[in-house]
């Protein structure tokens, strides 16, 4: 069946080989679609792999800062939050879900700059996406360029004013949960530079008991031309964020409405904390007319705090490194050659304490468990990915064949701080037991190919393309905290990905759509587990282990079209649609209940549906514009029913949000003024923001109100009533 399925692809491609193409080069086709069309469609015959764009109007729908409600509405992506502001989780085609915190397997990008750092983790709460104007989307295995990873990447853009002059401006948002947002911007662009500075603040009391948010975020970006032929560009930030976590709580109180937070985690003062540093350089050089390179040198440093139910842990690591890639372009007679070839390095040293509180009756103060229980690491980490990617077009078809690999490498040391000789010796007896949790972790480098052919076709660009993905085990998945144990039996999981897009115009480039059928297959997939200890509290604890194999297979469709009517007031009408049809199973996955760290009981979900991945979702969006100033922004986000258990025992109902934006803009001599009023969840539904996946959290701590073993606690919910922003945005023209 599956070789049918894509011959049947491949049939339908190669009827379009033999077609003319009436414009020579895609960017000479004058684009009357969407904003972000252009660019899209760019990014997408480079990467050869089903790619879309957000541009600055689609950032800017809802409040940039709550970027999941921009995100997901791009089709095959999901983007969840444990708190107003932070705590986001990023799922690309169904991959992602299986990390309970920030990121992991999916790579992410600031400019140049890699958000994740050397040991495949990602942390998107000390950005300042109110400072990003463009986010590309790359869906399924991307290795080959940007290293491993079986999920795929999200590239977020800050990019350099280019209207010359000097700016200064001056936005305002203020609303529901107490929301004060503010940021000041200085821009300058002559001949031969443009820099921009920000200053950005919110505050919010969040919409959950111990729910507040607080962020600062000093950002630079700035882009220097040397001369004709090179250029530097620099983007540093500072941010300090703090946001508290209420914890999760039961499906019942979820439907019921009743969100009183989960006592534990407020008890216990649950928050996490980041103050993180970032600086990249790059320089861009066009060495002759056919070679060129581009290169960035990054570094970041963050510090965090976090305090959840079970635990209290400090990190800090920097993460430092270079990524560099050349391009080599040709032209023989009728065939084009562009080569590109680079490589990215990445390393970070980092110090992580992790504390394990005591369960206690509520009457009491929490406690944490002696040092000697918990565990401090120094850890180096090493990621290493050097790549090569061959595009070779026959130029009278239009058809372009790219065949690419990659070699990725990850090492890694740690260092058991606590096993130092005579550190916990008391009267004699070793109180660490003499256990040492060093060690050593080294994986083969592997190689990830991709290989692709692309047809452009009357502005219609036809993609079939077969990609690789891999992931090792981090220094982080390789220890189980809660029982203080190694846990380095762990084996690399690998992806493999068809993929079949369409990207294209049609009535006259009015509208634009992208349509993709694709099939992914992980091989050892590692997957987060919970498990239980056997003592006097039954205390959980989470681990990670390969549980088998797991098919993806989907289909993706996005629309949109731009309506120009002949009307003295009305200026634009743009109504736009993406769907995702998600049909993904586990294949020989298996897994088993822990109890301290020995098997206790297997169970096979052969057939069942993968966890958090709803059957469809869809996104309906419909824009009016007017020639006086007035614009009206209406967005419908349908998320369909999801499992949050292996066995699928345990459905979550779907639900739609419907969120509107009615503002006026007007350009006056010196000034631009933007003023609006926004509404999210104006049908009051009952939604979540955050669920845990797999094992259930299964709350035992005394501390908490949900200590029955037949409970269940794994939903972080959203607002279930409507709520509202205004907001005025200032710009002074010098």
């Amino acid at each position: 069946m599956k070789k049918n399925y894509l011959l049947s692809i491949i049939v339908l491609s190669s009827g379009f080989l033999s077609a003319q193409q009436d414009e020579n080069e895609l960017e000479a086709v004058t684009v009357h679609a969407r904003t972000k069309v252009i660019k899209e469609r760019e990014e997408f015959k480079k990467n050869a792999q089903s790619t879309e764009n957000l541009s600055n109007y689609e950032l800017n729908r809802n409040n940039p800062a709550m970027i999941e409600q921009s995100l997901s509405t791009i089709a095959g992506v999901q983007v969840e939050k444990r708190s107003i502001m932070g705590g986001q989780r990023v799922i690309l085609r169904g991959y992602g879900n299986d990390q309970k915190f920030n990121n992991w397997g999916i790579k992410m990008y600031w400019n140049n700059i890699p958000l994740t750092n050397a040991d495949g983790v990602t942390v998107l709460d000390d950005v300042n996406f109110g400072f990003i104007n463009h986010v590309e989307v790359v869906k399924g295995p991307a290795a080959t360029a940007y290293g491993g990873g079986t999920g795929g990447v999200v590239r977020f853009y800050s990019r350099p004013e280019t209207q010359k002059g000097n700016r200064i401006s001056q936005d305002f948002m203020a609303g529901s949960f107490g929301l004060f947002q503010t940021s000041t911007g200085l821009t300058s662009v002559g001949d031969n530079y443009s820099i921009s500075a920000n200053y950005g603040h919110i505050g919010a009391d969040g919409y959950r008991p111990h729910g507040k948010s607080i962020k600062n975020f000093y950002n630079i970006n700035s882009e220097i031309k040397l001369n004709k032929n090179q250029k530097l560009s620099i983007l540093a930030s500072h941010g300090n964020s703090l946001e508290q976590v209420s914890g999760q709580i039961s499906y019942d109180d979820y439907y019921n409405g009743v969100d009183k937070g989960n006592f534990a985690y407020i008890r216990r003062g649950a928050k996490t904390k980041f103050v993180t540093s970032r600086f990249g350089i790059s320089h861009a050089w066009k060495i002759t007319d056919d070679f060129s390179n581009n290169t960035t040198i990054f570094y970041t440093g963050t510090t965090s705090d976090r305090i959840a139910a079970g635990a209290y842990e400090t990190y800090s690591a920097p993460n430092y490194g270079v990524r560099s890639v050349f391009n080599y372009t040709k032209d023989f007679g009728s065939f084009k050659s562009q080569t590109d070839f680079g490589v990215e390095y990445q390393q970070s040293r980092s110090l992580i304490t992790n504390y394990r509180f005591k369960s206690v009756k509520p009457s009491e103060q929490p406690i944490l468990r002696p040092i000697y229980e918990g565990s401090y690491f120094k850890i180096l980490n090493n990621q290493t990915s050097v790549f090569a990617i061959e595009k070779l077009t026959y130029k009278p078809w239009d058809l372009m064949f790219l065949a690419g690999v990659s070699l990725n490498k990850i090492a890694y040391n740690r260092q058991d701080m606590l096993a130092l000789p005579g550190l916990f010796v008391v009267n004699g007896i070793d109180l660490y037991k003499g256990q040492n949790l060093s060690f050593d972790k080294s994986f083969d480098a592997v190689a990830t190919p991709h290989f692709a052919l692309q047809k452009i076709w009357k502005k219609q660009i036809f993609n079939l393309s077969y990609s690789e993905g891999y992931n090792a085990p981090t220094s982080a998945t390789s220890f189980i905290s809660g029982l203080n144990q190694t846990n380095d039996n762990l084996i690399p999981e690998k992806a493999k990905m068809w993929d079949f897009s369409v990207h294209g115009l049609l009535l006259d480039t009015a509208i634009d759509y992208q349509f993709s059928v694709f099939s992914i297959d992980v091989k050892n997939k590692l997957t987060q587990l919970s498990g239980i200890m056997s003592n006097a509290e039954n205390t959980p604890y989470s681990y990670w282990a390969n549980t088998g194999n797991q098919s993806n297979k989907g289909l993706e469709m996005s629309l949109g079209y731009v309506y120009e009517p002949k009307s003295s007031f009305l200026k634009k009408v743009q109504p736009f649609v993406s769907y995702t049809y998600n049909d993904f199973k586990y294949k020989d996955f298996k897994t088993f209940l822990k109890e301290n760290a020995k098997p206790a009981a297997i169970n096979d979900y052969q057939g069942k549906s993968v966890v958090g991945v709803p059957k469809s979702k869809l996104t309906l969006g419909l824009d009016f514009d007017t020639n006086i100033g007035l614009y009206w922004q209406n967005t419908f986000n349908y998320m369909g029913t999801v499992f949050t258990d292996f066995a699928n025992s345990n459905k979550v109902k779907s639900f739609g949000l419907l969120n509107s934006k009615i503002g006026y803009k007007h350009s006056f001599k010196h000034v631009d003024l933007d003023v609006f009023v926004m509404g999210n969840n104006l049908t009051n539904q009952i939604n979540y923001t955050f669920l845990f996946y797999g094992n259930s959290i299964n709350d035992t701590d005394a501390d908490n109100q949900y200590n029955n073993p037949n409970v269940f606690t794994d939903v972080n919910p959203g607002p279930s009533k409507s709520y509202f922003f205004t907001g005025l945005n200032l710009k002074y023209h010098f």
